[in-house]
């Protein structure tokens, strides 16, 4: 599978977070890249530089998103139609966002942190009861640093999952 990440607001494409996934990924058998997009703090900016990042590339399997990230994905994902969409404290809902209703409701999951300080796990409940999407909540805050063996766990069984078809 293809696999492309999305950083969120304020880190960069290779941090913690998106080095651990992609060495999961990799380790797998899948290819992945992580756009850069620190050049803009607007979001649906960066929505736009990933779709026209995939109309040169090959198209993404998988979406995986943190933050700022998550939003960026899930509102890409319903141009791109991946197999699948993995978010971390997705930034959904949030005040000063065009977007406050998303259209994507193919195979998802998420991982929120339940002592997340910026955006509320509230906003990823929501989502998911809304699209019946699977929904992970960990012992952790918003960069989800001190539970990330767990959303690597978390994030390679859903890969395999993605994989399979099932």
């Amino acid at each position: 599978m293809h696999i492309i990440f999305s950083h969120g607001k304020e880190s960069g494409p290779w941090g913690s977070k998106i080095r651990r996934l992609a060495a999961e990924a990799e380790s797998a058998g899948h290819t992945v890249e992580s756009l850069d997009y620190t050049d803009t703090l607007d979001p649906d900016q960066r929505v736009e530089q990933l779709l026209s990042h995939c109309e040169n590339s090959a198209a993404p399997d998988l979406l995986v998103g943190s933050s700022m990230g998550g939003y960026v994905s899930l509102v890409a994902a319903e141009k791109l139609q991946p197999r699948g969409l993995f978010l971390m404290a997705p930034a959904l809902f949030m005040p000063g966002y065009s977007r406050q209703s998303y259209l994507f409701s193919g195979n998802t999951s998420i991982v929120h942190g339940w002592n997340d300080e910026v955006i509320p796990f509230d906003n990823s409940v929501s989502f998911a009861r809304s699209k019946l999407a699977a929904l992970h909540l960990v012992n952790s805050d918003h960069g989800l640093a001190s539970a990330l063996d767990d959303v690597a766990a978390l994030f390679a069984a859903y890969c395999a999952s993605v994989e399979s078809g099932s």
